[in-house]
């Protein structure tokens, strides 16, 4: 072996050490207990990211000091009379109430279905709660109801119940909405967070970041040469396609709506105490998406989705639960773009499309507009 030969030789190896070395410290950093040390909340408190995370497992979680809370789910589980339930409750803010692909009232019914749906849950009912600004155009507020009462029938859910409140000029946004959700647990799911381990794949279920995309184009943070509708739509059925072709299999479901794909993946390897390998090319995108995402210097990893969501899965069943998605409208895309690997927990690396690699955070700061 040449001397040029054995200094490039110890050149990849101090390299490779000191990656290892960045690797092992951002894991420790991770696995610190969240503290919520804030003085005032922000908007990034809401985005989906860091803040986030601080505000539920810093404050929230801790307080309320129950068993449940501790998966961190997007809906809890608990059994009564025999019966496992999911239940869930959320609230949705977006502006404009209307945008390309859906609306404020669709949004309200599928957001909570879906993290019904996540928790492998068959979602049966849900409340809403209504909370009006005076001035309210009843033509407006006739509409949303009206697409809460279509989006609920295509879930196959009632409406059970709700409120009704009016606050006073400006002090809200035209119209919020508030709902919970309650569904039946399947009894081929026995999903968790804190489930996934080394071998297992990532599968993300289609296209990504065509929600969060469509908000800014209806808000007219800039134009688009094409049409960019919102992927919102029930989950259930995708989930149920799943279950059946690879239930033994699956670890966890996570939709990935306020911060995007990357902040999903980043809470599953934290909560499981993984890292995880993700590739670039293999994550489906529409051009025009990537395109605003460059613009606007951003990724779309981290941009918001309602109808896309990342499962993972024991090797095994992989090619069966890929192959079930693409039989669901909607997941038509649906692919492997990762996997769990044995190295620093709560660390997520990404392979990207010139062969390099690096690491991918949560979403910090607020980058983007109210998207629920």
């Amino acid at each position: 072996m040449s001397g040029d030969q054995a200094d490039d030789g110890d050149r990849q190896a101090r390299l490779s050490e000191r990656k290892d070395t960045v690797h092992r410290i951002i894991g420790t950093a991770r696995g610190k207990d969240a503290r919520f040390r804030d003085e005032r909340i922000t908007m990034a408190h809401g985005a989906g990211g860091k803040a986030t995370a601080t505000l539920i497992e810093g404050l929230l979680a801790p307080t309320f000091a129950s068993p449940a809370l501790k998966e961190l789910a997007d809906a809890g589980v608990i059994e009564l009379g025999g019966a496992r339930l999911a239940m869930t409750c959320d609230a949705f803010v977006v502006k404009p109430l209307r945008f390309p692909g859906g609306s404020i009232g669709e949004l309200a019914v599928n957001g909570t279905v879906n993290d019904l749906a996540m928790a492998g849950a068959r979602p049966g009912g849900m409340t809403l709660s209504l909370i009006m600004e005076e001035g309210l155009a009843s033509d407006v507020l006739r509409e949303e109801v009206e697409a809460v009462a279509r989006a609920a029938r295509t879930a196959g859910i009632e409406i059970l119940g709700g409120d009704t409140k009016v606050v006073e000029r400006g002090a809200c946004d035209q119209l919020y909405m508030t709902t919970t959700g309650i569904g039946t647990v399947d009894d081929r799911a026995r999903l968790s967070p804190s489930a996934l381990v080394p071998g297992d794949v990532l599968i993300i279920s289609g296209r990504i970041g065509e929600h969060g995309t469509a908000i800014m184009v209806a808000r007219g943070e800039f134009e688009l040469g094409a049409d960019v509708r919102s992927d919102t739509r029930c989950l259930w059925p995708a989930v149920d396609a799943l279950l059946g072709a690879a239930g033994p299999h699956l670890r966890c479901l996570r939709d990935a709506t306020r911060g995007g794909v990357a902040s999903v993946l980043n809470e599953l390897a934290q909560a499981s105490g993984v890292s995880m390998l993700v590739r670039e090319a293999d994550v489906p995108v529409l051009p025009v998406v990537a395109g605003a995402a460059e613009l606007l210097g951003i990724d779309p990893m981290y941009v918001a989705n309602e109808g896309a969501f990342v499962a993972a899965v024991a090797a095994a069943g992989a090619d069966a639960a890929v192959a079930a998605l693409r039989g669901v409208e909607g997941c038509e895309e649906a692919r492997v773009f990762g996997q769990v690997e044995d190295g620093p927990e709560g660390l997520v690396l990404v392979e990207t499309g010139f062969g390099g690699r690096r690491v991918m955070d949560q979403l910090v700061g607020d980058p983007l507009p109210r998207i629920c």
